[in-house]
């Protein structure tokens, strides 16, 4: 346990310092939220809705930091790690994989639980957003996606042979997620072909989740979503520690 603070601490530290999870997942999604609010306000999600476009924008736009976390940042740090050989280091200490793993898992958890709390009272405290839905089931959720989605990100920084590589896979997660998913466009005013494609993307079923438990949709409607997140967190989990590089 010792280890696992002590080093949490400095890496924590470090990716304050680099700026750029601060920036996408903390700032980034407030923004959204700002924008989505003062260009939408209290407009009905669409014709005879009983919530409002920012109530359905809200689970979404939450989703923001754990796709950079989970697509972008993890797999760079990761990567960038072992192109440094600091991972070739820890090799010869008591310092696991496990343990790496799971202190970027946290500290990208922290991100996305502070972002998240801060788009939700952005929400509550300019467009008068007041939640709908059930809070355990968000919650829980709101940590699966996040599990799969981090799962995921450990499984690209942990196989990627070189940062760059690492980067340009990342890349490819990140931006098709970001734009299509739902967090950033909402999914509702897409075509329906975009949405076809959408729908092939994995954080799509997290946002789709992410909506229906926050604003008390039928259970029905998320069954698939659990489903296919609760399978990327294992598959992608079990991958990236069964086949981590160290170098």
């Amino acid at each position: 346990m010792k280890a696992f603070s002590t080093l949490f601490s400095v890496e924590f530290r470090l990716s304050l310092r680099d700026m750029n999870m601060p920036i996408f997942a903390v700032i980034m999604p407030v923004v959204v939220m700002l924008i989505i609010g003062m260009l939408f306000g209290g407009q009905p999600a669409y014709e005879g809705a009983s919530y409002t476009f920012v109530a359905q924008s809200v689970g979404a736009v939450s989703a923001i930091a754990i796709c950079a976390g989970g697509a972008m940042g993890l797999p760079l740090v990761v990567s960038n790690y072992r192109y440094r050989k600091i991972l070739k280091r820890y090799f010869v200490t008591p310092v696991s994989a496990r343990l790496i793993l799971a202190v970027q898992v946290a500290i990208y958890s922290v991100y996305a639980l502070v972002s998240a709390v801060l788009v939700f009272g952005v929400a509550a405290l300019f467009f008068g957003y007041a939640f709908t839905g059930s809070w355990p089931a968000f919650v829980g959720s709101y940590l699966l996606v996040l599990a799969a989605m981090l799962a995921l990100g450990m499984m690209v920084g942990g196989l990627a042979p070189n940062e760059k590589i690492a980067g340009v896979l990342a890349s490819v997660l990140y931006f098709p997620m970001l734009l299509l998913s739902g967090t950033t466009l909402p999914y509702e005013v897409m075509p329906e072909t975009m949405q076809r494609v959408a729908d092939v993307l994995p954080l799509t079923q997290g946002v789709k989740l992410l909506k229906a438990t926050s604003l008390g949709l039928p259970v029905d409607q998320a069954v698939v979503p659990v489903a296919v997140m609760a399978v990327w967190a294992v598959v992608c989990t079990v991958i990236a520690v069964r086949f981590f590089k160290w170098e």
